[in-house]
């Protein structure tokens, strides 16, 4: 039976669903791809740098989907080893990676300078705060933690689950050192600590690497909240 346009573009939804639904790595382009598109609305970036990052975007996002169906495609063809398959295989590893790294440079080039003003805006935005409600703070981070991961059912209050209790924590109290002090070593210090924290979490397979971005976020973005609720 003759197969018409309609068919033919379901086939290709389904694969891109497939992709998504059963390699980490697509799961992880995607992500990043809406983080990145969502980024160049805040950052209100131009036209032709939004065409950059989309076509940085699909290039990755099409050599992934490549790349899985060459692997697909040997392992339905073989079932024992072959060196040939081998370098294949991580071939088409290789040509995804390149664009990873050409679209992770394009979003360097795009967003650094708008990525610079918002930190260091956000760095006055703490000195500016009041670091009477330091201890206060790290109460409310800490049962904000257990909440999460209680209301989610994963992991316990000191080890796994969503979000990193530790690296909330860390960052919470580095984000109170850089207004408690206004010598930029210690504040670079203390993020450098906060960042050793979350990777140790990651190293030990503790915690995923979104599971410790949220607890990063988790952590310096209360300490800024509440601080400016309360007119600091």
């Amino acid at each position: 039976m003759k197969r018409g346009v309609t068919d033919s573009f379901n086939d290709a939804i389904n694969g891109l669903i497939y992709a998504v639904r059963t390699q980490r790595n697509m799961r992880i382009h995607v992500l990043s791809a809406i983080a990145v598109l969502f980024a160049s609305l805040i950052f209100q970036v131009s036209k032709v740098e939004i065409l950059i990052l989309l076509i940085a975007i699909t290039l990755v996002v099409a050599s992934e989907l490549i790349n899985t169906a060459l692997e697909s495609a040997v392992d339905a063809t073989t079932n024992y080893y072959h060196p040939l398959v081998k370098v294949a295989k991580n071939t088409a590893a290789a040509a995804v990676l390149v664009t990873a790294i050409n679209a992770v440079i394009v979003g360097i080039l795009i967003f650094w300078t708008p990525i610079t003003k918002f930190t260091y805006s956000s760095i006055v935005l703490v000195k500016s705060s009041s670091p009477y409600f330091a201890f206060a703070i790290l109460g409310i981070v800490t049962f904000m933690v257990l909440y999460i991961k209680a209301y989610l059912g994963e992991g316990t209050p000191l080890r796994g689950g969503m979000p990193s209790g530790h690296t909330a924590i860390a960052f919470a109290l580095a984000t109170m050192m850089s207004f408690i002090t206004v010598n930029p070593i210690v504040v670079t210090l203390s993020f450098i600590m906060a960042l050793i924290v979350a990777q140790s979490r990651i190293d030990t397979k503790v915690h995923t690497l979104w599971e410790v971005v949220a607890g990063a976020l988790l952590g310096f973005a209360t300490t800024i909240i509440i601080f400016r609720a309360f007119g600091y």
